[in-house]
């Protein structure tokens, strides 16, 4: 079957057509020069044919929805949508590159590379699922490349609410990425077919095929890519350098039983951060909005605060002692206001007795009440720390973190504080160049490209059922020959 002609570019005031970038079966993609502010722009512009009111519906839902989460950074930047003058809907969007789709199958792609990708993509899926949102169409040619070489997931046109899809809905389904239980109709989606969908995605990228065809074979039909899937027999991805413990988080991923996948791709994506470690290799962050630290103790707002304000290393524990030498100051005063409260009738200045017994007795009625006051608030005190105890010994704490340097690379160790099945280990790590969250679940922390000048710090916590325990204690690794 012939490929279609592109149609004609429309007008877009403030643009400039410069050429064709793609075709697609509902529209087309269009390099536009914008005048202000002057950029280059990808434009994807429905086709008039294809324009009834279901498909502007979903081109109006995927606006919005990119709108929504365009502002992570591994989903596309929508700048705005419109409809041109000639009726066709369009939007304007970054200009990226779609190279990864051709290089998968003409190159050898690294496995860190394909893992932070994973990682990325993931985080960008997550996301959407945090907002209610199913992507419903991950595979590597909707991952695109910006001009930094970051990742970004593209292509919302078929995504629903998660829950509110119906079959009918599901146009330009793409097969080989696709889970079992969405081609057979038993599911138009889900979080654990999205989990399934991601996995295919990684296969490919490391196998330079998608993972049920059989390069050289003419056994690739729909029906054919369907029935092997359905059996759900994953072959290795043929390559030596892929570690099995990757191999078994991809057949995990790609299993036929539902409850025998990973239940997120959050716990997805912290495996292939495992394998990242296992490797020797920095974990790459999870760039997923974290809203639990809220459920931390008082204790840590300190803390808290410091995640979201990447200060420069060297001048967090500096920080730290200035704000205790000013609560003691703060403390001094209130002490010292008290005392002069307490002077404000001081014995021996009446003129007779009945003066300094009143005077006495009222600072014996006053010292009774600061006494008692101090009972309160000891008693107070004993039951929160018996309480905040009680809560802690939930979640367990990590101690003794140790750091070594070797050239350009800083490993943390620490023992198992008794993690449970589910449970994560949140790295916080400082550098002079700000902060970096990130999640795994084994005791050991490589930061493979550790700057040369600085210290490098981390606070280690355990996330167990979406709340995150109290911090370890910061441990900091020497400059280099320092």
């Amino acid at each position: 079957m012939a490929r279609r002609l592109p149609s004609q570019p429309p007008v877009l005031p403030g643009f400039t057509h410069v050429r064709v970038l793609g075709s697609g079966g509902f529209a087309d993609v269009f390099l536009y020069e914008q005048n202000m502010p002057r950029r280059q722009v990808a434009v994807k512009v429905m086709l008039s044919e294809a324009v009834d009111d279901q498909v502007r519906r979903m081109f109006q839902a995927e606006a919005n929805l990119m709108a929504q989460l365009s502002g992570h950074p591994s989903i596309l930047t929508v700048y705005q949508a419109s409809v041109s003058a000639d009726g066709r809907p369009y939007l304007v969007m970054e200009l990226c590159s779609s190279s990864l789709s051709e290089r998968y199958r003409r190159d050898r792609i690294p496995v860190a590379d394909v893992l932070r990708i994973g990682v990325k993509i993931g985080s960008a899926v997550e996301t959407a699922h945090r907002q209610g949102v199913l992507h419903r169409d991950i595979k590597p040619s909707n991952i695109l490349t910006t001009a930094y070489g970051h990742p970004v997931l593209s292509d919302f046109g078929i995504a629903s609410s998660l829950g509110e899809g119906e079959p009918n809905d599901i146009v330009g389904m793409s097969i080989p990425w696709s889970a079992p239980e969405v081609l057979l109709d038993e599911t138009d989606g889900t979080i654990e077919s999205e989990v399934w969908s991601l996995g295919a995605t990684v296969y490919s990228l490391l196998a330079g095929r998608s993972p049920f065809e059989i390069l050289g074979s003419d056994r690739n039909t729909a029906s054919d890519l369907i029935g092997r899937i359905d059996k759900a027999r994953l072959a290795p991805t043929g390559r030596t350098d892929v570690p099995a413990g990757l191999e078994r988080v991809l057949a995990k991923a790609m299993s036929r039983r539902l409850e025998h996948r990973q239940s997120s791709v959050l716990e997805l994506i912290r495996e292939l951060q495992q394998v990242e470690t296992e490797l020797g290799l920095s974990p790459t962050s999870i760039e997923v909005a974290v809203d639990d630290w809220a459920l931390a103790t008082v204790a840590d707002l300190e803390d808290r605060t410091r995640l979201r304000g990447a200060a420069p290393l060297g001048s967090s524990g500096r920080r730290r002692r200035r704000r205790r030498r000013v609560t003691e100051a703060q403390a001094s005063a209130v002490h010292g206001s008290e005392l002069s409260r307490g002077r404000a009738v001081p014995r021996g200045t009446g003129t007779g007795t009945r003066a300094d017994g009143r005077s006495g007795r009222m600072l014996a009625v006053v010292w009774l009440l600061v006494a008692a006051a101090v009972v309160v608030i000891a008693l107070g005190a004993a039951a929160t720390l018996v309480l905040v105890r009680a809560d802690s010994t939930e979640i367990p704490r990590v101690s003794d973190v140790e750091a070594t340097r070797t050239g350009s690379s800083v490993t943390f160790e620490w023992d198992d504080p008794g993690l449970r099945a589910g449970d994560a280990y949140v790295i916080v790590a400082e550098t002079d160049s700000g902060t970096d969250t990130s999640q795994q679940t084994t005791t050991r922390f490589v930061m493979g490209d550790a700057p040369d000048q600085g210290e490098v710090c981390i606070t280690v916590r355990v996330n167990r059922a979406g709340k995150t325990g109290a911090p370890s204690a910061e441990t900091c690794t020497a400059e280099p020959g320092g």
